[in-house]
């Protein structure tokens, strides 16, 4: 058979009457089908060519192998593949799984609680066991009941500071709730992980209580701001003239952050003395906030309440750290326990532990090493400087059982026209603020001037 031969089964176009098409759409339509009948005649002329040339080999006398190597000649293509290609090196499985675990989104949400683990388990694998059981057994009675009473203390004046706090922000908080919702966060702090859980509840219950949840939790939040500027005030003074395991570094890092600082605040200066005030949301936002800033924590009527408060507390927090040294066994004067319990008290602000282990007990123990008193007794110390501050916050638990109870009893409805009818938040006239004024120490305050405690507030 010739080349030419038409192979049956092939698709021949056949001549058809031309028509030309009445509108553009029929056009357009026509178009196409001639540009598929062309593709058509292309592809069966291709196939044409490519039977003949095995019939014109065939009659040679080569193979089909031959036809096959000829199709994937050097000269068609010009690169002969020999082999395979090498498949990619396989991640070995572990690396794998540890790859799965540091993305998973449970380690993310509980990284504090993993991370206060790892440090109390570092310590206990480096010191043993028997520093902490030996600092649990030191504990007595005359020591839970001391703990109990700088407890009351501590936590009176707190809410006091909270009650001052809130009243600059316009939110009326009689002292007795004030007091028994700050014990309930402080035994939530203790008892729960990351060691914040207990203020963050409490912020949103004073928020849906007060009925402007914005508002309740910034009196919340700058309550507790004014205790870390208390604490970084006292801290600094106390790093940089008393002996210390930072004070070389504290001396040689204090000149630098404190031109940082002013730089800082020279080029914030200069930038709004030059920009043209701000109408966009956000600056107006900024603007609300240092307002409620200055109004809850600067004013006249607060600063000092709110100094005072910080003040004592912070004692309170220092003389429980001076009484857990000497439950367990240390003989250092307070001269050199003071820094040492700074470094404590900041080390707990970080979220990091559960219910206040974990950070606190690796600074201690690294901070009573340095200063010759022995890693051993820095965590015996921070262990029962724990023990009696979970002492201490017991009161909030008979607090969380009490409203519990009380929500038990009450039917919501009745709850929730009573705090509908109670609770408010107002601007104060002239002569209300002359009465905030001279109601300003904690035992003075009315209930009648707050929210009451309600059981939707548990």
């Amino acid at each position: 058979m010739s080349v030419e031969t038409v192979r049956p089964g092939l698709p021949v176009r056949r001549p058809a009457a031309v028509v030309e098409p009445a509108t553009p759409s029929q056009r357009a339509l026509t178009l196409r089908a001639e540009v598929l009948h062309t593709r058509d005649d292309l592809l069966a002329a291709r196939t044409e060519a490519l039977v003949a040339r095995a019939e014109l080999l065939a009659a040679a006398g080569h193979s089909v192998t031959d036809l096959t190597e000829a199709a994937v000649s050097h000269d068609r293509i010009g690169v002969i593949v020999t082999a395979a290609r090498p498949r990619p090196a396989q991640t070995p499985r572990w690396r794998t799984a540890l790859r799965a675990v540091l993305n998973s989104r449970a380690l993310r949400t509980h990284f504090g609680t993993v991370a206060g683990v790892a440090i109390l388990a570092l310590l206990l694998w480096r010191l043993g066991t028997g520093v902490f059981l030996d600092g649990l057994r030191r504990i007595d009675g005359t020591a839970l009941l001391a703990a109990l009473v700088i407890g009351v203390v501590t936590t009176v004046l707190s809410a006091w500071r909270w009650q001052l706090v809130a009243r600059g922000l316009r939110i009326r908080l009689p002292l007795g709730v004030a007091v028994a919702d700050y014990y309930r966060a402080l035994f939530l702090n203790a008892a729960l992980p990351g060691g914040v859980l207990g203020d963050v509840h409490r912020a949103v219950r004073h928020g849906q209580s007060a009925g402007d949840m914005g508002r309740g939790v910034r009196a919340v939040v700058l309550e507790r701001v004014a205790g870390q500027i208390a604490l970084a005030l006292f801290g600094g003074v106390v790093l940089l003239t008393m002996d210390s395991p930072v004070l070389g570094e504290a001396r040689q890092l204090a000149p630098v952050v404190g031109l940082a600082a002013l730089g800082a605040l020279a080029v914030v200066v200069a930038v709004r003395m030059n920009r043209a005030p701000s109408s966009s949301r956000r600056g107006r936002a900024l603007r609300a906030a240092l307002g409620e800033a200055r109004e809850g924590l600067l004013s006249r009527r607060n600063w000092p309440g709110v100094a005072l408060s910080s003040a004592v507390v912070l004692a309170g927090h220092l003389g429980m750290f001076v009484l857990a040294a000497r439950i367990a066994g240390s003989a250092a004067s307070v001269a050199v326990l003071l820094p040492l319990a700074v470094l404590a008290l900041l080390a707990m602000g970080l979220p990091l532990n559960i219910g206040g282990f974990g950070p606190r007990e690796g600074v201690t123990a690294w901070a009573f090493a340095a200063m010759g008193l022995g890693a051993g007794a820095g965590l015996a110390t921070a262990i029962v400087y724990g023990v009696l501050s979970f002492v201490a916050s017991l009161p909030g638990a008979v607090v969380l059982v009490v409203r519990w109870y009380q929500g038990l009893r009450r039917p919501a409805t009745a709850y929730s026209d009573s705090a509908a009818d109670s609770v408010s938040i107002e601007k104060y006239a002239p002569k209300d603020a002359a009465k905030l004024s001279s109601n300003a120490f904690p035992f003075s305050a009315e209930p009648s001037e707050g929210r009451p405690m309600t059981p939707e507030s548990v």
